[in-house]
């Protein structure tokens, strides 16, 4: 049975401390830019920081575990700022963008961040309208797919940096 294991218990010391640590930094993030007054009246826009962690730790660290830490930063996020309805959101459009995260490479991080977007602010819609029991929500589609491909450029660019900085901290 000893022969079957493939991890050795540094390895995943070492993993479940990166996705700790990586998790409290999105969290963090997500905290902070939710203090920040938005400029532009419609709802659901942000820069949506927090998501440049997302991105890295799926290239950085496997799809699974970037699946695990979007996961605790959005359920932390709703439970710490005290809006539960944001879950639902926030998973709706986390799930869906991590979806397309898994099918781009590394060179392709600041390109995948803005699609990415888009698909987050589709997710979230979907949501809504589910939730609503209408579809009119996806009149905002224009104003967000706008936003989103802005934000997600910004945020994919940063989350480039990020991992040209911090190369061999993951697997590659």
């Amino acid at each position: 049975m000893r022969a079957l294991r493939t991890q050795r218990p540094a390895d995943g010391a070492r993993r479940i401390t990166q996705m700790a640590l990586l998790t409290a930094i999105a969290l963090t993030i997500f905290m902070a830019e939710a203090q920040i007054p938005v400029p532009i009246p419609i709802p659901g826009i942000k820069l949506g920081l927090a998501n440049i962690v997302t991105v890295y730790a799926v290239f950085a660290l496997g799809p699974g575990d970037a699946l695990l830490i979007l996961v605790a930063r959005v359920f932390l996020g709703a439970v710490f700022s005290g809006q539960m309805m944001t879950l639902f959101y926030s998973l709706g459009g986390g799930l869906l963008c991590w979806l397309l995260l898994r099918l781009l490479t590394w060179k392709q991080i600041w390109l995948c961040s803005p699609i990415s977007a888009v698909f987050h602010n589709l997710g979230q819609l979907l949501v809504a309208a589910a939730l609503l029991g209408s579809w009119t929500v996806l009149a905002y589609l224009p104003y967000l797919v706008v936003a989103g491909a802005a934000s997600g450029l910004f945020t994919g660019l940063c989350a480039q940096l990020l991992a040209g900085r911090l190369k061999g901290l993951g697997r590659r």
